[in-house]
């Protein structure tokens, strides 16, 4: 009996020392794959790497979670909320605005023209998660916020860098007019002279306009958003071949089917974009003119052969775009539903105790 017993108690002993080693192992992963944040990229005030570290922990991996699961059933949505981030941050900057329904006094942003493509599902999707987390941790969590987080797990769920995100955006308490929105965001049809323009009154360099535009690496654009380099005549910078099969897909040019816009790996987030510009391919001509024009075409085939230095130069952009003309400390509201604006104005006694917190820690 007693040799039995010690034996147990050895193996007893065994599994403990087992788990303990594997815990270890596990918390060195872990340790390795925390995203660093990047000093290099200075910080708007009010905005912090850790906002949300003690009054809602779990926020981003909540979101990552949900996100699997939802991606898992349909990828293309991935794409949606990377293009619905970019579509709030440009206009009147990233304050959750794009979010907003239409009221009394007009149509919200998604009532202009470049916003009538923007997928339902995927809005549908951004008030979802804010429901989880509002349900985990309170009011306490902006929808500008829980949109840029959503943003960066698209590109990470696509298979593209993961990045620290500066978090404690506030959101807006109105939406753009139609022609303010219309008037920010760069159309397809833009050349590169405009949308060098376009960046550099946003404080973004011609490194980030190019580094952005590789969002197009995932996703899909309706016909009517090209179909002016088809037809009455085709864009000669445009390769035939992929000119005739964009012909068939879109027969006319108001045809309402769509078409993905990187050929090579349309659902996976990698620099083949790059490589579509540099074969001819580009589906929009603010696309295809970043390889035509000699400023930036250097950029392009540089992230063409180097997906490392995309990624690097993508975060980068993604970061210094996230904090647009962001509301931060008591600016703003922090919405109990991302499509409408608090009935109540004043801040909750919850919500002062967050900002308070979070601004200490800045």
């Amino acid at each position: 009996m007693g040799k039995g017993l010690a034996k147990r108690v050895l193996t007893f002993l065994i599994l403990i020392s087992l788990v303990a080693v594997a815990m270890n192992l596990l918390s060195t992963v872990e340790a390795q794959n925390k995203k660093k944040p990047r000093r290099d990229v200075p910080l708007v005030k009010g905005l912090s790497w850790s906002f949300y570290q003690k009054a809602c922990p779990k926020v981003e991996s909540i979101i990552r979670k949900e996100l699997k699961k939802v991606f898992k059933r349909d990828i293309g949505l991935a794409a949606a909320i990377l293009r619905i981030h970019f579509h709030d941050c440009f206009v009147q900057g990233c304050e959750a605005s794009v979010l907003l329904d239409g009221s009394a006094s007009g149509p919200g942003e998604q009532s202009s023209i470049p916003n009538l493509t923007l997928r339902q599902a995927a809005l549908v999707l951004i008030n979802n998660l804010r429901a989880l987390v509002h349900k985990q941790c309170g009011q306490v969590v902006s929808c500008s916020d829980i949109l840029a987080l959503a943003a960066r797990d698209s590109v990470v769920l696509s298979g593209g860098p993961d990045y620290a995100v500066p978090l404690g955006r506030r959101d807006s308490l109105a939406f753009a007019s139609q022609n303010t929105t219309l008037n920010n965001l760069p159309p397809p049809f833009a050349k590169a002279d405009q949308l060098i323009a376009d960046f550099a009154n946003r404080n973004l360099d011609i490194t980030d306009l190019v580094a952005l535009s590789g969002g197009h690496t995932i996703g899909i654009a309706h016909c009517p958003s090209f179909t002016d380099r088809l037809y009455p005549n085709q864009d000669p910078t445009m390769n035939k071949s992929f000119a005739n099969n964009l012909k068939r897909t879109c027969p006319t040019a108001n045809s309402s089917n769509t078409q993905v816009n990187d050929i090579r790996s349309p659902d996976v987030f990698d620099n083949k974009y790059y490589v579509d510009l540099m074969n001819r391919q580009g589906l929009f001509t603010s696309d295809q003119d970043l390889f035509t024009d000699k400023r930036t075409r250097g950029i392009v085939e540089s992230f063409a052969i180097d997906q490392k230095l995309f990624f690097d130069n993508f975060v980068v952009g993604m970061i210094k775009m996230g904090q647009m003309s962001v509301l931060t400390g008591s600016q703003g509201e922090i919405r109990a539903n991302c499509s409408a604006r608090n009935t109540e104005r004043i801040m909750s006694v919850l919500e002062e105790g967050i900002l308070e917190e979070a601004l200490s820690m800045i």
